[in-house]
């Protein structure tokens, strides 16, 4: 049986769900009809209360555990994903709107990933020896104690994990709430791991809106909080952590380079221009969204480009041969449709798409424009949908000066055959993650996050554990010790 849009409860607390339908009543609606599909209700202070007292109960013993018998609940629990990854995919979409052609390769299957990666490594969180003479010191990893992850609304499922694994890896407990707008998938993560022997109170779903993020964030019984969001939240989340002097991850938007040299292989150049603009219906957060393309292959690019956005099946998001789905909210396909707006009356030339797509939900059909400057508002802002800008160019020091000319710093991408440019654009690229001949490949081995004003801190691999867990230093004397009087 597939699982039901409509939630057991609105939270998952100390190991079962909670009701308080008090909260504020939260509709959760289905992007590709528009139609309310399940109801959740905002967590009141009882709620928070509840889920941090549990957290904070739960988590020395926790902790206390060797590394193997906690890497051994996640590793089930990754096990158990997969196993379900059809129901959970279907209810992904039903939560986002993406395609189940989609959500059943990159969403549930990345949040396994990473419990698996980090239920491998959990064992292997070591301290050192340091010998000082007769005398040494050691060194012991410890978690942090209770972790916020805050969640975004184009990838519930996976951020979830990517935040849930590395802190229960090392030892923490956590409290997450999920976006508003996608409140569904995060209650199926920490009921898996539940059932796949987690203890109760170590992981918490919360739901609410930004109010409900900033009580948990402020509350003193919290150690670290990680978040997935906007450039203007994460300001305001870094100022309440600062307040507290809470450890912080912050992965935050972008508004990230694609660079495509006249040398590039053509049709992998476009291959790449879309998985960069168009996955997801371009809400990735690290999307190659101003492409440079040189001079000499622009109209060859944007050609091959319109040709095959023609090809894009957009229909049913549970239709496994659509490729193609809504907008995740009303709201964010208004706020795409004034970008595009804005790009046609400053002067950019509009190839394809532009326009909603006449059919029930949120669809709006995949948008070039060519001929875009690098002042014009669709090349310095981040759209957060399906609309790509394709920026003209003719010299490698002047397009990575260009591309570099951004607050933002989250990826970056170069399509070249020379692979002695392509590292050398990479080292200059002012970005956390950049690809070459590739885009938005996020592997959970790799460090993945931003420069500048796009994060702090990074997801996934093994520099994740340096975020959730402190060293502790212990110095040990042999001899005997001497003092001035």
């Amino acid at each position: 049986m597939p699982y039901p849009t409509q939630p057991t409860a609105s939270h998952f607390i100390n190991g079962a769900y909670v009701e308080d339908t008090d909260g504020t009543p939260i509709d959760v609606i289905y992007p590709a009809t528009g139609e309310v599909i399940a109801t959740v209700h905002s967590a009141t202070p009882a709620i928070i209360e509840q889920a941090l007292t549990s957290a904070r109960a739960a988590q020395a013993a926790w902790a206390a555990m060797t590394g193997t018998e906690r890497g051994r609940i996640l590793r089930r629990a990754a096990d158990m994903m997969r196993d379900r990854n059809h129901d959970l995919s279907v209810l992904e979409t039903h939560d986002t709107g993406k395609p189940y052609q989609e959500t059943s390769v990159a969403d549930a299957t990345s949040g396994a990933d990473a419990l698996e990666y980090f239920g491998g490594m959990a064992a292997t969180l070591t301290g050192e020896h340091i010998q000082l003479g007769e005398d040494w010191v050691y060194t012991r990893r410890e978690a942090l104690g209770v972790c916020v992850g805050i969640g975004a609304w184009n990838y519930p499922t996976q951020i979830a994990c990517w935040k849930g694994a590395p802190a229960l890896a090392c030892g923490n407990a956590m409290v997450f709430k999920p976006s508003e707008t996608t409140p569904l998938c995060a209650l199926k993560v920490a009921e898996i791991l539940h059932e796949a022997g987690l203890p109760a109170g170590i992981y918490n779903v919360v739901q609410g809106l930004g109010d409900v993020g900033a009580a948990l964030l402020e509350d003193a019984r919290v150690d670290k909080v990680s978040l997935t969001g906007s450039v203007p939240t994460g300001r305001k989340v870094y100022a309440a952590a600062a307040a507290g002097l809470k450890h912080v991850t912050m992965e935050l938007g972008g508004k990230s380079p694609l660079i495509v040299f006249d040398d590039a292989d053509l049709e992998n150049a476009v291959s790449g221009a879309i998985l960069g603009n168009f996955y997801s219906s371009g809400q990735v957060c690290s999307n190659g969204t101003r492409v440079f393309v040189h001079k000499d292959i622009k109209e060859a690019f944007l050609t091959r480009l319109a040709d095959r956005l023609a090809t894009a099946v957009i229909g049913d998001p549970l239709d496994p041969a659509t490729s193609f789905g809504p907008m995740v909210s009303e709201r964010q396909m208004q706020i795409v449709l004034s970008y595009i707006a804005k790009g046609q009356d400053e002067g950019a030339r509009l190839v394809c798409g532009g326009t909603r797509v006449d059919r029930a939900g949120f669809y709006l059909a995949p948008t070039v424009f060519a001929d875009v400057t690098d002042e014009m508002t669709i090349a310095r802002e981040e759209i957060f949908g399906p609309v790509m800008a394709v920026l003209d160019f003719d010299d490698e020091q002047d397009v990575l000066a260009r591309a570099n000319a951004t607050e933002f710093g989250l990826a970056a991408g170069v399509f070249t055959r020379d692979l002695a440019r392509a590292h050398r654009v990479a080292a200059g690229f002012e970005a956390g993650t950049c690809y070459i001949n590739t885009y938005n490949d996020a592997p959970v081995e790799a460090p993945f996050g931003g420069v500048k004003a796009s994060g702090v801190g990074r997801e996934n691999s093994k520099a994740a554990i340096e975020h959730y867990s402190q060293i502790k230093s212990v110095y040990v004397r042999m001899g005997d010790l001497e003092a001035p009087f």
